[in-house]
């Protein structure tokens, strides 16, 4: 299964960018655009990819210790940028120390339960709001149109272990599938299951 550990805004964030992102779509070019889905909105911690089943006992146990270790934090949805041509986000402010400890924390729990991953990258927090189709498309006036965008605080309390489904084949504007494998909170002893 493709997994990823990801911080999860609450519906009130989700909200806020949802309605900046709508002016974004208004703007000339954004039909160049493949638009995420808010519902899978996310700030990705760890990217684990493809994970044998086999893993998840020690993987959960690995990423529950480092809930427990890591203690609640604020952060916000903040400004924007791109990755070259190929992905607009949205980025964050706050807590930004405290989220790249607990990215940290969440790929070694990974590297240290067995999951082959990527090269390790320094952190970058970011929430995809979209993709280019062709490198054709400037995500400058995207950007800009996201410059001045400040969400609202939210406390991050917990973090999840999502499941990422590829769209299904074919089917026109389909958007990978996410659903939460495990759920932990910040600083608790206690780990939940999905929801």
């Amino acid at each position: 299964m493709r997994l990823f550990a990801a911080v999860l805004p609450p519906a009130g964030a989700v909200a806020e960018l949802g309605a900046a992102v709508d002016r974004l779509r208004a703007l000339p070019g954004s039909d160049g655009l493949r638009w995420t889905g808010r519902e899978g909105w996310h700030f990705t911690l760890a990217f684990l990819g493809e994970v044998d089943e086999r893993l998840l006992p020690e993987l959960t146990a690995r990423l529950a210790r480092a809930a427990r270790r890591t203690a609640p934090f604020t952060l916000r949805i903040h400004g924007g940028g791109h990755f070259g041509h190929r992905a607009l986000w949205a980025g964050a402010a706050g807590g930004l120390a405290e989220l790249r400890l607990l990215a940290e924390r969440a790929d070694a729990a990974a590297r240290r339960a067995g999951v082959r991953m990527a090269e390790h990258r320094r952190y970058q927090a970011h929430l995809t709001i979209a993709r280019g189709r062709t490198e054709e498309v400037s995500l400058t006036p995207f950007v800009s149109g996201l410059s001045g965008f400040e969400g609202a605080s939210w406390p991050v309390s917990r973090f999840a272990l999502v499941r990422s489904d590829p769209p299904e084949p074919g089917a026109a504007g389909a958007r990978p599938r996410y659903e939460t494998v495990a759920e932990w909170h910040l600083g608790a002893e206690e780990t939940e299951g999905p929801g």
